[in-house]
């Protein structure tokens, strides 16, 4: 608990260790985000979303001094790091990633009012609890989009998915000291929390797309008197359906989890023809295997 008072609110949080707070933050994520194993988890999502950003704004505006410096040191903050992130990338990938950056400009004008704005949590009132609600509903949102990743691809996302949880119920005990406005923010949280997770139970994610089109360059033709099935059906579910854009057959994949198994596309003579295919939360990799 002590350490929690000290780092919101007990912290000299000066203008050079702003700054470099801020330098290291961006440095580190556009860094991290370059290392290819990486890619699609919790170590590289602070440079997507925005919950890791909370925190961090969170901590700059408990450790202000005014409404003002509050405002300012977190406009500053992103005016930095967020540019920072894109700069690093760029011997990686080129300048054209920059143009990413356009998504944040608006996110860090607003940081200034928002920090001016957030200051007045530090007053320890009832209503500072109205002030940081937008913020623990999006990290609610957050949490959900992670644990809906994770339970398609676990472990993958399943840090993101508890930091976000944590930090929900850290936010009201640590800023606040007032012991009604205390658990009146973490019942908040934790409804939130149960509702994304009920949610996320009732509606599992489901990667739809179409994997095969008849005469495609995977060389299979097709029609609906063909049959398409996973040979793990834990997988989702295929099924042939006619296009009438392209004129063409194609198979529908409903996928449930990520990971590796086959496709079996069996003709009304009982000929299979087999594809290896990959699965992963957006994406997919198929490959032709032998026909049986």
């Amino acid at each position: 608990m002590k350490v929690l008072k000290k780092l919101f609110g007990g912290l000299n949080m000066t203008w050079p260790k702003l700054i470099m707070f801020a330098v290291i933050a961006g440095v580190y994520t556009g860094l991290i985000n370059q290392v290819p194993f990486l890619h699609d988890t919790s170590l590289t999502d602070p440079a997507i979303y925005f919950d890791r950003w909370v925190l961090c704004g969170i901590l700059i505006i408990m450790n202000a001094k005014s409404n003002l410096d509050s405002a300012l040191k977190c406009f500053v903050f992103f005016l930095i790091s967020q540019p920072l992130i894109y700069l690093v990338e760029v011997p990686f990938l080129g300048w054209s990633v920059m143009g990413y950056y356009r998504n944040w400009i608006l996110w860090t004008i607003l940081t200034f009012p928002m920090g001016f704005v957030g200051y007045f949590m530090k007053k320890d009132k009832w209503w500072g609890l109205l002030i940081l609600m937008p913020m623990l509903v999006l990290l609610a949102f957050h949490y959900g989009g992670y644990l809906g990743q994770t339970v398609f691809s676990f472990p993958r996302h399943l840090y993101s998915a508890i930091f976000c949880a944590v930090t929900m119920l850290i936010y009201s005990v640590s800023i606040f000291s007032e012991k009604r406005v205390r658990i009146a923010g973490v019942i908040i949280s934790a409804v939130l929390i149960a509702a994304m997770t009920i949610w996320v139970i009732i509606k599992p994610p489901v990667y739809s797309t179409e994997i095969l089109y008849s005469g495609g360059e995977q060389g299979a033709v097709f029609d609906d008197t063909y049959q398409a099935s996973f040979t793990d059906p834990s997988f989702g579910t295929l099924s042939i359906r006619y296009e009438e854009a392209i004129e063409s057959y194609m198979v529908h994949a409903e996928m449930r989890k990520a990971g590796q198994t086959e496709v079996v596309l069996k003709a009304p003579d009982g000929t299979e023809k087999h594809y290896d295919i990959e699965i992963r939360r957006d994406t997919y990799e198929l490959t032709p295997k032998q026909a049986k």
